[in-house]
Protein backbone atom coordinates (compact mmCIF):
# COMPACT_ATOMS: atom_id res chain seq x y z
CA UNK A 1 0.00 0.00 0.00
CA UNK A 2 1.47 3.38 -0.99
CA UNK A 3 2.58 5.79 2.21
CA UNK A 4 0.14 8.15 2.09
CA UNK A 5 -2.87 6.24 1.22
CA UNK A 6 -5.20 5.21 4.47
CA UNK A 7 -7.39 3.04 2.78
CA UNK A 8 -7.13 1.09 -0.96
CA UNK A 9 -9.25 0.92 -3.32
CA UNK A 10 -10.34 -2.60 -4.54
CA UNK A 11 -12.78 -3.82 -7.09
CA UNK A 12 -15.37 -6.37 -6.32
CA UNK A 13 -15.40 -9.36 -8.50
CA UNK A 14 -17.75 -11.87 -9.16
CA UNK A 15 -17.18 -15.70 -9.21
CA UNK A 16 -16.14 -15.33 -12.79
CA UNK A 17 -13.97 -12.80 -12.27
CA UNK A 18 -16.07 -9.71 -13.80
CA UNK A 19 -15.51 -6.60 -11.90
CA UNK A 20 -19.40 -4.96 -12.58
CA UNK A 21 -17.99 -1.13 -11.00
CA UNK A 22 -14.27 -1.25 -13.25
CA UNK A 23 -16.33 -2.14 -16.56
CA UNK A 24 -19.60 0.67 -15.63
CA UNK A 25 -16.71 2.90 -15.38
CA UNK A 26 -14.93 2.09 -18.39
CA UNK A 27 -18.44 3.44 -20.28
CA UNK A 28 -18.27 6.49 -18.97
CA UNK A 29 -16.83 10.03 -20.60
CA UNK A 30 -13.21 10.12 -19.68
CA UNK A 31 -14.35 13.27 -18.27
CA UNK A 32 -16.54 11.74 -15.48
CA UNK A 33 -13.90 9.06 -15.24
CA UNK A 34 -11.65 11.35 -14.32
CA UNK A 35 -13.79 13.04 -11.69
CA UNK A 36 -14.44 9.59 -10.22
CA UNK A 37 -11.03 8.87 -10.18
CA UNK A 38 -9.96 11.59 -8.24
CA UNK A 39 -13.07 11.35 -5.97
CA UNK A 40 -12.07 7.70 -5.05
CA UNK A 41 -8.17 8.83 -4.49
CA UNK A 42 -9.26 11.50 -2.36
CA UNK A 43 -11.41 8.83 -0.10
CA UNK A 44 -8.16 6.48 -0.62
CA UNK A 45 -5.36 9.30 0.88
CA UNK A 46 -8.56 11.18 3.49
CA UNK A 47 -10.38 8.28 5.21
CA UNK A 48 -12.22 8.19 7.58
CA UNK A 49 -13.69 11.28 4.95
CA UNK A 50 -17.68 12.46 5.74
CA UNK A 51 -19.97 14.51 3.88
CA UNK A 52 -19.95 16.10 1.14
CA UNK A 53 -17.59 12.85 -0.28
CA UNK A 54 -19.24 10.14 1.68
CA UNK A 55 -21.70 9.53 3.29
CA UNK A 56 -22.91 6.55 5.41
CA UNK A 57 -25.54 3.83 4.34
CA UNK A 58 -25.83 1.62 7.12
CA UNK A 59 -24.35 -1.72 8.21
CA UNK A 60 -21.01 -0.86 6.99
CA UNK A 61 -22.06 0.44 3.77
CA UNK A 62 -20.78 3.97 2.17
CA UNK A 63 -22.14 6.15 -0.64
CA UNK A 64 -19.41 7.99 -2.47
CA UNK A 65 -20.79 10.77 -3.34
CA UNK A 66 -19.47 12.41 -6.91
CA UNK A 67 -21.06 15.34 -9.61
CA UNK A 68 -19.55 14.99 -12.50
CA UNK A 69 -18.65 17.23 -15.54
CA UNK A 70 -21.67 16.33 -17.51
CA UNK A 71 -24.05 17.89 -14.71
CA UNK A 72 -25.03 14.16 -14.13
CA UNK A 73 -24.24 12.46 -10.17
CA UNK A 74 -22.62 9.72 -10.10
CA UNK A 75 -22.92 7.08 -6.76
CA UNK A 76 -20.21 4.19 -6.10
CA UNK A 77 -21.47 1.88 -2.89
CA UNK A 78 -18.58 0.48 -1.03
CA UNK A 79 -17.65 -1.40 2.26
CA UNK A 80 -15.00 -1.15 3.92
CA UNK A 81 -12.44 -4.78 4.74
CA UNK A 82 -9.66 -4.75 6.52
CA UNK A 83 -7.42 -1.70 4.51
CA UNK A 84 -9.42 -2.05 1.24
CA UNK A 85 -13.10 0.19 -0.07
CA UNK A 86 -14.23 -2.44 -1.88
CA UNK A 87 -15.99 -0.99 -4.54
CA UNK A 88 -19.55 -2.78 -4.71
CA UNK A 89 -21.99 -1.02 -7.19
CA UNK A 90 -21.97 1.87 -9.15
CA UNK A 91 -24.32 4.17 -11.23
CA UNK A 92 -25.70 7.44 -12.37
CA UNK A 93 -28.55 8.76 -9.88
CA UNK A 94 -31.70 9.96 -11.28
CA UNK A 95 -33.46 10.76 -8.09
CA UNK A 96 -33.30 12.32 -4.39
CA UNK A 97 -33.13 8.89 -2.75
CA UNK A 98 -30.82 5.85 -3.58
CA UNK A 99 -33.14 3.02 -5.34
CA UNK A 100 -34.05 0.50 -3.22
CA UNK A 101 -32.81 -1.98 -6.06
CA UNK A 102 -29.32 -0.17 -6.18
CA UNK A 103 -28.67 -0.47 -2.47
CA UNK A 104 -29.97 -4.02 -2.65
CA UNK A 105 -27.20 -5.32 -4.95
CA UNK A 106 -24.41 -3.53 -3.05
CA UNK A 107 -25.68 -5.18 -0.05
CA UNK A 108 -25.75 -8.38 -1.67
CA UNK A 109 -22.48 -8.03 -3.05
CA UNK A 110 -21.13 -7.01 0.44
CA UNK A 111 -22.23 -10.18 1.95
CA UNK A 112 -21.18 -12.45 -0.70
CA UNK A 113 -17.28 -10.71 0.19
CA UNK A 114 -18.18 -11.08 3.69
CA UNK A 115 -18.50 -14.68 3.75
Amino acid sequence: MSQNKKIRAAFYATESGNEPVRDWLKELPLADRKTLGEDIAAVEFTWPVGMPLVRPMKQGLWELRSSLISHRIARILFCQVEDRMVLLHGFIKKTQKTPAEDLALARRRQKEIAS
